[in-house]
């Protein structure tokens, strides 16, 4: 006889609250205000209340953990809607270049601790810094779809070759960048129209390249 329904359901929701638990721990890991950072599978669970045989079943490894809380920030930092917005202005390149930036500047505020920590722990964690790769170049690839949709509607409108405007793009759009600029005393949000304006300086024709930035 084949188990009840309801009992499917109750035992998906419970694992489902469960998982939701541990990323939570996973953040609030990140947050915490320790001199030295672990982050672990054992750490994260004691975090969240749960032995570590549960996370592993969440979560197969520290790197699913990893993949499972950069899904939460990006779903938290509305990205996947943000970044779209700069790819639909793609016909008008200053615009279009504002959003991109804007999207980033967007993201990285809505969890700049966190996000920061990230970062860091990348530097002394290697699997940490292997997961954290594999996410940034989803960034390096979105600026070429953004660059290559800009050119298609104006061959003329980047004053550098796509290859080079990629590179550049990526690079003005790191998370480090922005965190620099912005220092203790100001949001991210604060120092993205610097961030636009250098790169539309940086990347469009000078020709082309009337207009503001757009916050």
């Amino acid at each position: 006889m084949s188990p009840r329904p309801y009992k499917s359901t109750t035992r998906r929701a419970a694992a489902d609250q469960t998982r939701a638990r541990i990323i939570a721990a996973g953040r609030e890991l990140l947050a915490a205000d320790d001199d030295v950072l672990v982050f672990s599978l054992d750490a994260v669970a004691k975090r969240a209340g749960v032995v570590r045989m549960t996370v592993y079943y969440q979560f197969a490894s520290k790197a699913g953990l990893l993949e499972a809380l950069f899904d939460d920030f990006a779903a938290h930092g509305g990205i996947a809607k943000m970044v779209p917005l700069a790819f639909e202005a793609a016909g008008d390149a200053g615009a279009a270049l504002d959003a991109f930036v804007t999207a980033f500047a967007a993201f990285y505020d809505s969890d700049r601790l966190g996000i920061r920590r990230v970062n860091a722990l990348a530097m002394l964690d290697a699997e940490v810094g292997r997961a954290l790769a594999a996410r940034t170049v989803r960034r390096r690839n979105a600026a070429e779809v953004l660059l290559a949709r800009i050119a298609a509607a104006d061959p003329h409108a980047l004053a550098l070759a796509q290859p080079a405007a990629v590179e550049l793009l990526d690079a003005l759009t790191r998370f480090d960048l922005f965190d620099g600029l912005a220092g203790e005393e100001r949001r991210i949000a604060d120092v993205a129209p610097v961030v636009q304006r250098v790169v539309r300086a940086s990347l469009l024709n000078p020709a082309r390249s009337a207009g503001e930035p757009r916050a």
